[in-house]
């Protein structure tokens, strides 16, 4: 092996030297000289071991992986798989023995038969301690009067704080004249958002400055390397950061030179009687590093809160302590005096902003309710009947509104009561079919209006009320009901909060229970044991089309549900499914929203599902109403629920007691923009004042977070002019994929071509994959958003026949681009298990692993 061949002289050079260190920590201990052959009784013993650590550590850490297993092998051992450790240890045991050097015979070959050789190393020995035993004394001499230098500038710093602060005042005030004077301003950015360039403003104005502070976050067009966290960064550079080491720098010479000034006459003296030199400034900085860095971040501070036009008119006068000082303290008391009026200003625009946010917000968000209301709670598990009792009650009623979570779930009532021979209109965001005659109204809850009275109000999945961006819309429809009747519908754990909402009023309570129970399977479930009527959940449109893909090559039927789905065409694959022409469904969690199908299992392919932040496990309410699709009552005398891992986590899940929730989603209503409006006019002051708003106890504020990305497109620009601000909110709060950046152009657009007095512009459609088409069908539903918000109906009609028909495509590519959805590996474009939870295979992800973990030896 020519490693090892190279760095066996290099061991025995090391091996040398070791010795003679030994040898000399032997021969500096003793008093008289020890002859050799004592020396060699007393360590000669160590020699042999010096050698083995050398030669050991040298070929463990300077052969590499592959050579080691080499060596080994060609010694008979089996090497193939076995770990680091291991094979580190087979190496070093066969190394022991390998071209052992003898070191005794070398030190004989040095030493014996060498008297004067011998006590020429012992001398010198000797001599080396005594150099290093002065040093040491030496060095503690210096540390003592180190430290004495550094009480004493400690003192004088502490005592003399204000007077060397007018040196550094004076020194800053010329520095920050030159600046405003020579430098000019540049556009404000984040300083670490290098790709923007810099745009010149012209000159500073200093009369837009109150503190010094303000004025050091000024760019100054240079970049520089900054730390945070540990890691370095480059950054666009600050007036803080040039300002932070001129004044550094400044009270480094500064206070050094002060400080040597007023030392003690019998410490200098003690310093050249130790070191023959006299004690210089540079001496003093180095004894005083620490105290120098501490004081110059109170230096810095005070700076920072001087006004800047007191200290540009400090820098026309020449130094003098008394003047200076007399300066000084004016500005001080100066500053004192407006700081104390600027405090007691704040706090008159904080109280006003106080009085003004209850004027606003106030009572809103505490339920006034109606007495003459009579509210029925239907509380209970999924698929127990709740909804259709409900809706019994409304169908008798003269008149009645059904609120629904979906849109899907809405057409669905609209077709159930119209099919029942009650004559009931359906309207949504997107769409209106009105019925002549009609007294009963479904639609969703979004669309939902205080003034209209009906004799019977439904409102579905109230346990919503808790959703931190539609919640509001459940809370506006319970406390704002106007009926002689409203009937709210909800999962067990929703009970308390909607108690809690409804307050002392009237409150009938209906609670329900399964027929038909469930059970969960023992064993952890494959894709093998498909059956007819089996609902197969995972937490992705992509997953759903992967599965739906390998269940159809396997032979089985399969409809298919997922969130960005078109109702048209979810209400089709249902439509198979319930009539038998598919025998498996593929779903996403939107199937726990109020969808009753004739399922017979749900299987549960995924614990966890990634909530827009983070992946994470399923809450017990999230498996009870997915769980609770199974066993439709009528049909089958159990519901199976299935997992494909952790069954027992998942079973208790299932069965864990509902823990109540109390806590309820708010949002801006009419009344709150109407009082806003007594105060100003524009958006981004409401969005200001809606995040300073504290939410009532036991409310959370909806944040929206969407509402405000919307606004930043058109802020400040005619659009907002020309729209009153509820027009604008209105057209913001439009229920549409505002994630989708090809919709935001379009609304954008469209909302141009409104205050323009223009047609809207048509929706751009697409047909070239199954994905193209879902979004030309979300964008003809935005077409329609502002058709029916504009009430131009007649020409709705026509996008809601196109959208329909964009529907069916969708349908018909399912049963084709089905195919395609195969799951790969994302690496080598292998194909994985269809339970696969990750984007590449076990070999890529190995792979990935070894080359991050050792590095190029792999």
């Amino acid at each position: 092996m020519n490693k090892l061949t190279i760095i066996y002289p290099q061991a025995i050079e090391q091996t040398k030297v070791k010795i003679f260190e030994d040898i000399d920590r032997y021969l500096e201990t003793k008093e008289s000289l020890p002859s050799f052959e004592q020396y060699l009784a007393d360590r000669g013993h160590y020699s042999e071991q010096i050698w083995i650590n050398v030669w050991l550590n040298k070929v463990t850490n300077d052969i590499s992986k592959n050579e080691k297993k080499q060596f080994l092998s060609e010694q008979g051992f089996e090497v193939q798989g076995i770990d680091r450790k291991l094979l580190n240890k087979l190496f070093r045991d066969e190394m022991r023995g390998y071209l052992p050097f003898d070191a005794m015979e070398w030190i004989r070959e040095q030493f014996e038969g060498q008297k004067e050789k011998w006590e020429n190393r012992y001398y010198d020995a000797k001599e080396d301690l005594y150099k290093r035993e002065q040093l040491k004394k030496l060095e503690g001499q210096k540390v003592a009067i180190q430290t004495e230098i550094e009480d004493f500038a400690i003192g004088i710093m502490e005592e003399q704080y204000d007077f060397i602060y007018l040196y550094v005042r004076y020194f800053v005030a010329k520095q920050l004249a030159a600046d405003i004077k020579n430098n000019v301003k540049f556009q404000s950015v984040d300083t670490f958002a290098l790709e923007e360039k810099l745009v010149d403003q012209g000159a500073f104005n200093p009369s837009a400055y109150t503190t010094v502070g303000t004025f050091f976050e000024e760019l100054t067009g240079d970049i520089h390397k900054t730390l945070h966290w540990g890691r370095s960064f480059y950054e666009y550079q600050t007036y803080f950061f040039v300002y932070e080491g001129l004044i550094s720098d400044y009270l480094s010479e500064l206070i050094p030179q002060n400080v040597l000034e007023q030392l003690p006459d019998d410490l200098k003296d003690d310093f050249f009687e130790t070191f023959h030199e006299k004690l210089s400034a540079s001496f003093v900085k180095g004894s005083i590093t620490q105290s120098l860095y501490d004081v110059e971040s109170y230096f810095i501070e005070d700076i920072q809160q001087e006004y800047l036009i007191d200290l540009l008119k400090l820098a026309d006068v020449p130094f003098n302590e008394d003047i200076h000082r007399e300066i000084f303290e004016k500005d001080y008391q100066e500053r004192e005096i407006k700081q104390k009026a600027e405090a007691e200003e704040q706090k008159r625009k904080k109280e006003a902003e106080e009085r003004m946010m209850q004027d606003i917000f106030g009572e809103e968000y505490d339920p006034s309710l109606r007495r003459n209301v009579r509210y029925v709670l239907h509380i209970g598990e999924t698929n127990t009947g709740k909804t259709h009792h409900a809706l019994e009650k409304m169908k008798e009623a003269g008149s009645g509104l059904y609120l629904a979570p979906l849109r899907l779930l809405a057409l669905e009532v609209y077709d159930k009561l119209n099919a029942e021979g009650t004559p009931c209109s359906l309207k949504t965001g997107e769409e209106e079919k009105i019925v002549p005659d009609a007294q009963h109204i479904s639609c969703t809850v979004e669309m939902f209006h205080e003034k209209d009275y009906y004799d019977v109000i439904v409102i579905d999945e109230a346990q919503m009320l808790t959703d931190k961006d539609r919640g509001f819309s459940w809370y506006k429809a319970i406390t704002k009901a106007n009926a002689r009747e409203v009937h709210i519908i909800g999962s067990r754990n929703s009970r308390t909060m909607v108690q809690q909402l409804l307050g002392d009023a009237d409150i009938e309570i209906h609670e329900y229970s399964r027929d038909t129970p469930l059970e969960v399977e023992k064993k952890e479930f494959n894709i093998k044991h498909v059956k007819k009527g089996d609902a197969l959940i995972c937490f992705s449109r992509r997953r759903v089309l992967e599965t739906a893909s390998r269940l159809q090559s396997d032979g089985h039927t399969v409809s298919m549900i997922y969130g960005s789905m078109p109702p048209e065409t979810r209400k089709k694959q249902i439509e198979q499914f319930n009539a038998g022409k598919t025998k498996v469904i593929v779903a996403t969690d939107a199937i726990g929203m109020g969808l009753n199908l004739p399922i017979r299992r749900v299987v549960f392919l995924e614990n966890d599902k990634f909530d827009g932040t983070r992946r994470r496990l399923l809450t017990s309410q999230e498996v009870k109403q997915i769980a609770g699709r199974a066993g439709r009552k009528g049909i089958y005398d159990v519901g199976k629920v299935a997992f494909v891992s952790d069954i027992k986590k998942m079973r208790n899940l299932l069965l864990q007691e509902d823990e109540p929730v109390h806590t309820f989603a708010i949002a801006p209503t009419n009344s709150v923009f109407e009082r806003f409006q007594r105060y100003y006019r524009d958006l981004g002051t409401f969005f200001e004042l809606w995040d300073k708003f504290e939410s009532p106890k036991g409310t959370k504020k909806a944040s929206l977070s969407e509402e405000k990305s919307l606004y930043q497109l058109i802020a400040g620009t005619e659009i907002e002019a020309r729209l009153s601000l509820m027009d604008l909110y209105g057209f913001l709060h439009l229920p549409f994929s505002k994630n989708e950046p090809v919709l935001t152009r379009q609304w954008e657009d469209k909302i141009y071509a409104l205050i323009h007095g223009q047609d809207l512009p048509e929706p751009m459609l697409k047909e070239r994959s199954l994905e193209e088409l879902e979004l030309s069908y979300k964008a003809i539903g935005l077409h329609l958003l502002f058709l029916y918000r504009l009430d131009q109906r007649t020409e709705a009609i026509y996008w809601e026949r196109l959208r329909e028909e964009v529907s069916d495509f969708v349908q018909d590519r399912l049963k084709t681009d089905i195919r395609k959805f195969v799951k790969k590996c994302k690496s080598c474009g292998k194909n994985l298990p269809w339970d696969h939870s990750f984007p590449t295979c076990d070999a890529c992800h190995a792979a990935k692993y070894r080359r991050y973990r050792y590095g190029d030896e792999y």
